[in-house]
């Protein structure tokens, strides 16, 4: 569902005292730019939404209007506003499905770009990286501990072989449609052999025989939160706030190897707010809202040596699995289709 959060602050420039008055980082320095608009869309959770909203507004005096909705939904909008740009920023969705629409986002390379971690800089010269998310299954305990006593889920092999066990229990989103329900059929494909291997597509056409495919990504982990469901493929960040607001659930990163996408933020071409959109780009990747990231949130930070809260896993204790950024950007497509033939195919 769309959500539209609108928010006025003052037109006077505010300077704040709290983390963000010393500026973001190497963000924008000199004169304010004579925008005081932004128009941000946005698939990200409240939780980012809400980290970087108002210290925008108070630190600039600019007022950010922000239209969430999922990234497929998003990129559809900007596509069909081309000829006249309504959002300045697209604020999350995953780098491959970003960085695979050229056509919709400007040149921009934030400020910071040379503190951030290497492998995560931006190389592409329109789409900023400024956080990471893996894949995970989130589990409602109780309804596991019910339909199957003393069974632990480590990981995709325990999806296939209690999936008949579950049926209408397991879900996930649609890859053709979620970017995180697309990041596990790739980390899917990359535990089992690779994006072209016959064998691994075998596997993923297992793992989905015994899953209900939803129609949205957040309609996994909220429909596992509620008891509605046992098991959902989602990721880390929605099913980590899960955790800490007390939700009967755990976290389990899968065995076979997890893999930490960028996601993606950039300028739309065009747009209607550029220097407020460049602000805006070197506000998220600023190390002081990198910091809120990794200690107060539940995402984890791109920004060199900036710390990650207790309640977040370290990497070192995962098995962490690298992605062909490159490889899946150029057959984003072809591995959809795949995807459809197969799923298409099964007897559900």
């Amino acid at each position: 569902m769309k959500r539209i959060i609108l928010m006025i602050s003052a037109v006077l420039l505010v300077v704040s005292f709290n983390v963000f008055a010393n500026g973001a980082g190497d963000a924008a320095s000199g004169a304010q730019p004579e925008e005081k608009k932004l128009i941000v869309y946005s698939p990200n959770s409240e939780g980012l939404l809400n980290a970087v909203e108002k210290p925008f507004e108070e630190k600039y005096g600019i007022e950010v209007e922000i239209i969430s909705a999922g990234t497929g939904e998003c990129l559809k909008r900007i596509e069909s506003e081309k000829n006249d740009p309504q959002g300045d920023v697209m604020y999350g969705g995953s780098y491959a499905t970003l960085v695979g629409r050229r056509d919709l986002f400007a040149d921009y390379v934030s400020k910071n770009d040379a503190q951030l971690v290497p492998a995560y800089r931006n190389e592409s010269g329109y789409v900023t990286k400024n956080t990471l998310d893996g894949s995970v299954i989130v589990i409602n305990k109780t309804n596991l501990a019910e339909k199957l006593p003393g069974v632990t889920i480590t990981g995709y092999e325990d999806i296939i072989k209690y999936g008949p066990q579950l049926e209408g229990q397991i879900v996930s989103g649609d890859p053709a449609k979620s970017s995180s329900s697309f990041a596990h059929l790739t980390n899917m494909l990359i535990d089992f052999g690779g994006y072209e291997s016959d064998a691994a597509w075998d596997k993923v056409a297992d793992i989905f025989k015994n899953l209900k495919v939803l129609g949205s990504s957040s309609a996994v982990w909220k429909g596992v939160r509620d008891g509605e469901y046992t098991i959902g493929l989602s990721y880390e960040d929605p099913c980590l706030t899960l955790i800490n607001d007390g939700a009967d659930v755990e976290v389990v990163y899968m065995e076979e190897g997890v893999v930490f996408l960028p996601a993606g933020s950039a300028v739309i071409q065009d747009c209607k707010h550029p220097e407020a959109a460049k602000l805006f780009m070197d506000f998220i990747t600023s190390k002081e809202v990198q910091e809120v990231y990794g200690m107060t949130l539940t995402n984890r930070p791109v920004y060199q040596g900036v710390q990650t809260a207790d309640y977040m896993k370290p990497l070192d204790q995962i098995n962490v699995k690298i992605e062909d950024t490159a490889y899946v950007t150029e057959h984003k497509q072809d591995l959809v289709d795949r995807y459809i033939d197969m799923f298409t195919s099964l007897d559900n």
